[in-house]
């Protein structure tokens, strides 16, 4: 009987340790605060497309679990639009430089091709 009860003894303590490493691990159930609304840190540019250095000098709030989530949406959304708006803007530039060699009578095949040898001299 003695042996049962300390067996019994030590799944208890076990139990009550494991439990108490797994709330300091994962928290007690309380919520984060909330972000203000519209209200964020981060900058961007409001007048231009967003650089590469613009990119690099950009810091995230860091909260107990991690960054902001909405603040890093709120960035990837804006790269995003800003990389989907570039992507147009050279599919346009590609388009009018092509129809431009076309109607200039120039080979479109032929002008990403380095010139001949015997043109040269």
């Amino acid at each position: 009987m003695v042996t049962f009860l300390t067996y019994l003894f030590g799944l208890v303590v076990a139990s009550g340790l494991l439990f108490l490493l797994a709330s300091f691990a994962f928290g007690r159930g309380e919520e984060l605060a909330a972000m203000p609304p519209d209200g964020t840190p981060v900058e961007l540019p409001d007048g231009r497309p967003v650089r590469g250095d613009d990119v690099r000098e950009l810091r995230l709030s860091v909260v107990l679990r991690g960054y902001r989530m909405a603040e890093v949406d709120w960035v990837l959304d804006r790269l995003a639009s800003q990389l989907d708006d570039r992507d147009e803007e050279i599919a346009r530039l590609r388009a009018a430089a092509g129809s431009l060699r076309s109607t200039a009578g120039l080979d479109v095949d032929r002008s990403d091709a380095p010139p001949d040898a015997d043109a040269l001299h």
